[in-house]
């Protein structure tokens, strides 16, 4: 490739991470910044604040359920743009209201949004990946695309406390820049992937898969989706809880987001060697260990020891599943089998923000609340070392 190319390459995968940024960095991780002042002021319990995240989970959800459907009828760039710019909408409408039923609506309306904008995109990243403008260089596509939900978390962490703070209406102005920030983010993303062409895909045929040669790969992937988003949903409020300055919170939640932009390319050699569920455990046994740590101590050394090592681990756990898909099934099985994961850790996030809210409203507080997805995420990854390659073998 010649240097012209390479930077059209680098400028085309830049844009394409802002929908990434957009969708989960923006529209869901940016919660738990605005979760302590909201809490505050509408007095929820936590059961409350863990419920608000349950819906965009689940919306997040329905939304990926009915992509095959519209990507047969809309080109993948069309359904990436429409999510950006109906998220960034819906993210500034959180700001114009107070009651708790218009709040649970727009979260799952953003859920929706987000996984138009994240799916969309991820076609439209994998369709570069492959091309012959990527040189071979799927890897560093990919990781571009995926890491951009860490720059929507920096974004989110530099901006959103310093509205909080600085203006007397408090949480609302903040949730108006972030759909501000989205609908520019996306409309970048607008100017630098003009190149690119997804039509729509007709339905292809799908070779079923049978579950039971998956079942503790799937079983210590729920347990993931339970663990990982009680973590993401109320680390900010304890931090608070416990004293910690806003400065250093901040600071604590870049790194995190820092972390996630350099987990694509930190993992990659685990998830290509193994066949089996070695990466799904050893991945969730770190998320176990990074969950923990502030629970043991309030130590600012393990509060961002917690933080580097959560945000540079909790994105490949996903990665992780495709990877366990893709070694041991037929491209004709990869969707189904992709689905099958897909559903169980949709179910874990959904259920998960109000398990611990549940906790956390009792005896304990949010340290037992977080100490509980600790213990889910230690048992995902001891369910998980027991998935053994499958293969072939065991399709019908």
């Amino acid at each position: 490739m010649t240097p012209r190319d390479d930077a059209a390459l680098l400028r085309t995968a830049f844009a394409l991470a802002l929908a990434s940024a957009v969708s989960l960095g923006l529209a869901r991780f940016s919660y738990a910044l605005l979760l302590p002042p909201m809490r505050a002021d509408l007095g929820w319990s936590y059961v409350t604040a863990g419920a608000m995240n349950t819906v965009n989970a689940a919306g997040y959800l329905v939304g990926a359920l009915l992509m095959p459907r519209a990507m047969a009828r809309l080109d993948a760039r069309t359904l990436m743009l429409g999510g950006g710019f109906a998220a960034a909408l819906v993210l500034a409408a959180h700001g114009a209201v107070r009651a708790d039923a218009w709040l649970y609506l727009l979260r799952g309306l953003a859920g929706v949004a987000s996984a138009a904008s994240f799916v969309g995109g991820g076609v439209l990243a994998a369709r570069l990946a492959t091309s012959p403008a990527s040189g071979g260089r799927s890897g560093l596509v990919l990781g571009i695309y995926y890491g951009g939900t860490g720059l929507g978390i920096v974004a989110a962490s530099a901006g959103v406390p310093v509205m909080v703070d600085r203006s007397w209406l408090g949480w609302p102005p903040a949730w108006m820049a972030l759909g501000a920030l989205a609908a520019v983010a996306t409309a970048i993303t607008v100017a630098g992937t003009r190149s690119l062409v997804a039509p729509p895909m007709a339905t292809a045929h799908r070779q079923p898969v049978p579950l039971g040669p998956m079942a503790f790969g799937l079983a210590g992937y729920l347990m993931f989706g339970l663990g990982y988003i009680g973590y993401m949903t109320f680390i900010v409020t304890l931090l608070r809880e416990q004293g910690m300055a806003a400065g250093v919170i901040t600071a604590f939640y870049a790194l995190l987001g820092v972390g996630v932009v350099a987990s694509s390319w930190l993992w990659a050699g685990l998830l290509q060697r193994h066949r089996g569920g070695r990466p799904l455990a050893v991945l969730n046994g770190l998320l176990a260990l990074a969950t923990v740590l502030p629970v043991v101590s309030h130590h600012p050394l393990a509060v961002f020891a917690s933080g580097a090592l959560f945000g540079s681990v909790f994105l490949s756990v996903v990665a992780s599943t495709t990877a366990l898909v893709r070694h041991n099934l037929p491209a004709s099985a990869w969707p189904a089998g992709i689905a099958a994961f897909t559903i169980v850790f949709a179910a874990g996030q959904i259920v998960g923000p109000v398990a611990v809210g549940w906790v956390a409203d009792g005896p304990g507080g949010l340290l037992r609340g977080l100490a509980c997805s600790a213990a889910m995420l230690a048992l995902g990854a001891v369910l998980a070392v027991r998935q053994r390659p499958f293969g072939a073998a065991t399709m019908p």
